[in-house]
Parts: C-alpha cells; sequence; structure tokens
C-alpha cells in the first residue's frame, strides 16, 4: 500500500526495470548487507543518482517511518 501511496510503482515494478529497477533487483543487491535496511532507508529519503545508473531518483518526501517499513521490507527480499 505504501508503494502506491507515495508513487513507487510509477518506476519501480516489481521485478523488471522501469524507469528505476525493480525492487527485487534492489532487494537482490542488498541482501544479507548488515545496513541495508538502514542504507534503504536514507537513499530513499534522499534519493541519488550513479547506483543504477545515470536516471536520479528524487528524495521522497514519506516520513522516516513509511521509509523504515518499505527498506524494511526490501531488506527482506521485497516479499509478496
Amino acid at each position: 500500500a505504501l508503494l502506491n501511496k507515495h508513487g513507487c510503482v510509477a518506476c519501480h515494478g516489481m521485478e523488471a526495470k522501469l524507469v528505476g529497477p525493480g525492487f527485487r533487483e534492489i532487494a537482490r543487491k542488498y541482501a544479507g548487507r548488515a545496513d541495508g535496511a538502514a542504507y534503504l532507508a536514507g537513499k530513499i529519503k534522499s534519493g541519488g543518482t550513479g547506483v543504477w545508473g545515470a536516471i536520479p531518483m528524487p528524495a521522497q518526501t514519506l516520513s522516516d517511518a513509511e521509509a523504515r517499513v518499505i527498506a524494511a521490507w526490501l531488506a527482506a527480499g521485497a516479499p509478496k
């Protein structure tokens, strides 16, 4: 629900890249990283460029708590 609420699905597919990488691609890249959830929450909030290519992800205006929920879901492998 948070992915839809904040428009994440406009740029990210579940499996495949749309504008940005698919959620499961992100989950695989950061699997096993001890600070994965914290790192991803920071990237969601601040945005960035260069990690997945030249197209930037803008900073997102969701709350810190919502960013942590999405990041924890990604760190857990983006389960259905």
